[in-house]
Order: structure tokens, then sequence, then C-alpha cells
């Protein structure tokens, strides 16, 4: 007997690649859990750092695990002078993406266990690389700009100093809160193209940074990790509250996707989106409503609602609250990866466990015994 040929999955869809601890993803009821915690009950009441070592160790830290974890990420934060000059001497119209994904591939230069693919370096690594983030896109941010790179300061903590970084001054409590409700809420999500690309090529034995640096090139595209800049860019160009309507009924007659809208997982709403939004108000109304792209995010939700049962995903208003901490829409998929780290390095932990290699089969769909003709011969 035959063994059947295996079935044809556009996009993988509902095919289950990998078996995971990290996150779960319920897209009919719309939740979403970190280890089995609900996304809600750690929304706005952790830090980052807790966020991360719950991913990277399997529990929440106790106060003596999270002191030590916050030393270490204080500890690594400095970059490298090559990789700095690396940043300093990139093109000022380059593409942010591409400078992260270079800065962290090359990153592997100065690590001293790079190729040590062991649980315990590669979480080593993992922290360094949580640390070095921030980092890497402040000073990519500052660089552009023309603006000297800031240097972290140990006594923040990892939202605080970030924002730090990108803007030279200290936030107030808002801006940091809003910083690290951001970051908390985009750490993980299941198999995402980035972490599945991660995990493909850890599954090779391949070492952290290379599959990290595969992961950026995956997070670049704008219907994974550029959806925010796209959403923001969209709310951009419409530009009032009354052209709203207009815009996405246009958008729908012309069959021209909104970005931030419809998520392949998710369709009663994404579980995050409701958190970004509260705070994307709450910053909002702290600038004293000079814009109201939190108003127009709103009205693009209802006005797509009127032709289809579509929902705003974690992107949607995330854009509007980046942008009111300051940052330019093309810098919002760096931030998306300063989260996204901490994920991606622990499900390169459990590919390394796994042991497998991924080489899914492809169906072979051109033509078949056709006969070769030397080259004197062709026409």
């Amino acid at each position: 007997m035959t063994n059947p040929a295996p079935t044809f999955v556009k996009g993988l869809a509902g095919v289950v690649a990998a078996q995971t601890a990290l996150s779960s993803v319920d897209g009919t009821k719309g939740i979403l859990t970190y280890r089995g915690l609900n996304i809600h009950d750690l929304a706005g009441n952790v830090e980052y750092e807790e966020a991360a070592y719950l991913l990277l160790f399997g529990s929440m830290p106790t106060t003596t695990q999270l002191a030590k974890f916050k030393k270490d990420l204080a500890a690594n934060r400095k970059l490298p002078k090559g990789i700095l000059d690396l940043i300093k001497s990139t093109p000022k119209k380059a593409v942010p993406m591409d400078t992260l994904r270079t800065a962290i591939s090359a990153l592997a230069f100065y690590e001293k266990e790079v190729d040590d693919i062991s649980v315990e370096a590669t979480r080593r690594k993992g922290i360094r690389l949580v640390a070095q983030f921030p980092s890497v896109v402040a000073a990519i941010h500052r660089a552009r700009k023309g603006k000297a790179v800031v240097s972290p300061k140990a006594n923040m903590g990892h939202a605080e100093n970030f924002f730090y970084m990108l803007h030279g001054v200290k936030p107030n409590t808002l801006e940091t809160d809003s910083m690290n409700l951001y970051l908390v809420l985009l750490a993980d999500h299941s198999l995402n193209a980035s972490t599945f690309t991660a995990r493909v090529a850890s599954s090779t034995n391949a070492d952290l940074h290379a599959a990290v640096t595969a992961a950026l090139g995956a997070l670049k595209g704008n219907l994974h990790g550029g959806a925010a800049e796209a959403t923001m860019n969209t709310l951009l160009k419409i530009g009032a509250l009354d052209k709203v309507d207009g815009y996405v009924d246009n958008a729908f007659a012309t069959k021209q996707k909104i970005m931030g809208i419809g998520h392949r997982i998710y369709k009663s709403g994404d579980p995050r989106a409701k958190h970004l939004l509260e705070q994307a108000r709450k910053m909002e109304e702290a600038e004293g409503k000079k814009h109201n792209y939190v108003d127009m995010a709103l009205g693009v939700e209802s006005a797509v609602l009127r032709h289809r049962e579509l929902y705003p995903n974690v992107d949607f208003f995330s854009a509007p609250l980046l942008y009111y901490l300051g940052i330019p829409t093309d810098l919002d998929t760096c931030v998306f990866a300063v989260s996204r780290i901490a994920g991606w390095t622990a499900h390169v932990v459990e590919q390394y466990i796994d042991d497998a290699l991924i080489r899914p089969a492809a169906q072979y769909v051109g033509p078949t015994d056709q006969t070769f003709v030397s080259v004197a011969e062709r026409k």
C-alpha cells in the first residue's frame, strides 16, 4: 500500500507545524495567552522585563529573579563601537529595517558564544539581544537624523530606557507606560511568519543571530510587522475625520487592502487591540487632542464593518500609539522587533530542544517528461 501524497494547503493555513508552550491563540474566542497567562491580565500589570523572563524561562520572575534579570539587561545594552560605526555609515535614506537586520547580523561578530546552540548559551545570547535591540533601533533613529547617539542608562527600566535613547529626554509616566504596554503586548504571538522563519532557520542548527536575522527579513513585509507603518501612513493620507467614509468606500470599490484591518487567526477581534486603543486615547488626550487619529482609526473600523465583518488587528491601534510616542512611521517595524526578540529567542530554544529539521514537501506543478534538446538544436 502506497502512502497518499501530502495535501497542499496554500499559505499553510490551519497546518500545525510546531508544538509550543510559549503562547496560545484562540482565534474564535479572541484569546491570547503567554504560557497560559491571559494577555488581559498582563497588559498594564507587568513590566516588559517580566514578560520577557516569562517567555525565556517559563515562569513569572520572583523579586530577586527580576532584579537580576534587569541587572543583566542593563549590563548588556551598550553596543560595540563597530556596530555604532556601521549604523552611522549607513545611507541616511536606508530603510531602517534593512539597517536593523544588517546590524543584528553583524552583532554575531562580537558574540563570544555565537556558535554555541545549547539551551543555556542561547538564553544568555537572547538576554544580550533583548538588551541590545533597543540600543540598535535608537542608534539607527538618531544617526539618520544627524543626532548624537544617546548612551543607555543602567538605572532605567527597559521601556523607559528605550524612549530615552530614542529622544534624548526622560519620558514621563504616561510615555513609559505606553511604551511598556506596547512591548508587552507584542512579545510573542504563536507561529507568526517571522517566528516560523526563526524556527525554520534554527531547525538547521543555525545560531540564534542567524535565526533572528532571518526573522527580521520576514518581519519587514507589510502583511506582518510592516502593517503598523502602513496603517499610520493610511491615517495620515486620509488626513481628516470627515474623509474617512469616502476613503473606505473607495477602497472597497477598487478592491484596495486597508492595512491593520483583519487577521488570519482572529475572527472576532484581536484581544491586544483594545489595550492599545485605550492607551493611544490617553496619549492623544495628554497632548491636548491636537490630532484625532484615534477617532479616525475608530471611524475606519466602523466604515469597514458596514462593508464586511473585519476587525482591527494589533497594528491598527499601535500605529497612532507609536506616533504619539514620537516614533516616525518607518521605524514602527523596528520597534515591533524590539518587543518580539524575546519571543523569537524563546522559540529558537524550543526548536533546539525539539531537534527536528523543518523540511515540508512541495507539490510539483510544472511540466513532465520533457525531451532534452542540445543548445545547437534549440530554436
